[in-house]
């Protein structure tokens, strides 16, 4: 018993500045959805942190090009040209006021949360792989197996090019699709984990942007078309089925939606269960500060409901990046490969 008091008392403690923060906010109503979008959504500056009103933050570069004098403008976003505004209708982004009135969305070539985050992933996967690199250029085919941090990655490497890409596309055609394959599933899953991380230089959500799996999809939808042998287009327009199916045409109709709605499968997959778990996580973030807005007993049973539910939520959402990143590139490999008849019929 008294063991379990010790322990109130130090939670009680430790969370009392939060206690006094959500007092201080208590004729403020707490808007979790409000919260939670904000966060989701992409920005011009990378917010750490706030306290008592003040905010913490990195201003990113915005680059734009007036629609009114075609100029070009280079500044943060405390320091808008005149005539510009952040639309808030539009999640937040420039505008800018015509001079008959009117508003209109100029050119905009920002470094973005999201465009920084993907430097950022490219920076490491660089770093990754050139290491790797660099051991194989020391090392001949007689050397031993490498070890460590290097075997883990070619470990990784070789299960995804054997068991998903050269198994799905087959022996004969997988060679020209296996860097676009690897480049994506390495991609997806750094993207996805330093998305995990709570501080800088992590955070952004990427993946679950609908701009980012879109380009992803759309990338995946160029490699099945473009490279399709004729056997592939002859199923969609010509299929095997009876002749007044394709007369009418319904077959060559329903083949031919499901070229677009392969790549959309993609997009919608990787995009909804990313923004999921980014959204569920902040969630229960916002839920330790509505619970200390409602009374200390409140907020200490909220606040240990919450940091279990947490830790229980990025654990899950581990295993999500790796099973996202290898969902998509696996289905990606099976459409390629069903491009390519010959394999197909063996």
């Amino acid at each position: 018993m008294k063991q379990l008091k010790s322990i109130c008392l130090l939670l009680m403690v430790a969370f009392l500045p939060l206690s006094l923060y959500a007092n201080e906010q208590e004729d403020e109503k707490l808007d979790i959805p409000e919260i939670v979008l904000e966060h989701l959504a992409d920005s011009y500056e990378w917010h750490i942190a706030s306290y008592q009103g003040k905010h913490l933050s990195i201003p990113l570069p915005i680059i734009l090009r007036s629609s009114n004098t075609g100029a070009w403008y280079f500044c943060t976003a405390h320091s808008l040209p005149d005539g510009f505004f952040f639309n808030e209708e539009a999640h937040g982004k420039v505008y800018e006021r015509m001079a008959d009135g009117t508003t209109e969305r100029p050119l905009d070539l920002s470094i973005t949360r999201n465009v920084l985050q993907i430097w950022i992933v490219v920076a490491l996967l660089l770093g990754v792989f050139l290491s790797c690199a660099r051991w194989y250029k020391k090392h001949d085919e007689k050397s031993n197996a490498p070890g460590g941090f290097v075997g883990a990655v070619e470990m990784l490497v070789m299960m995804i090019h054997d068991d998903v890409i050269k198994s799905s596309i087959g022996e004969k055609h997988y060679k020209p699709y296996a860097p676009y394959l690897l480049t994506v599933f390495f991609f997806i899953l750094f993207t996805n984990l330093v998305g995990l991380l709570p501080i800088f230089p992590g955070g952004a959500n990427v993946t679950g942007n609908i701009n980012i799996t879109f380009f992803l999809a759309f990338c995946t939808f160029l490699a099945i078309n473009l490279f399709g042998n004729k056997e592939y287009w002859k199923d969609i327009f010509w299929p095997d089925v009876p002749i007044f199916l394709k007369a009418i045409p319904v077959m060559p109709a329903i083949e031919l939606f499901g070229v677009f709605t392969k790549p959309f499968a993609l997009m919608i997959r990787l995009f909804a269960n990313m923004m999921a778990g980014h959204a569920v996580i902040l969630s229960f973030t916002c839920v330790i500060f509505l619970g200390w807005s409602m009374g200390v007993g409140y907020g200490l049973g909220l606040n240990l409901f919450s940091i279990l539910m947490l830790l229980f939520m990025n654990a899950l959402e581990l295993l999500v990046a790796f099973v996202q990143a290898y969902v998509f590139t696996m289905l990606s490999a099976v459409f390629i490969g069903l491009a390519h008849q010959d394999h197909h019929a063996e």
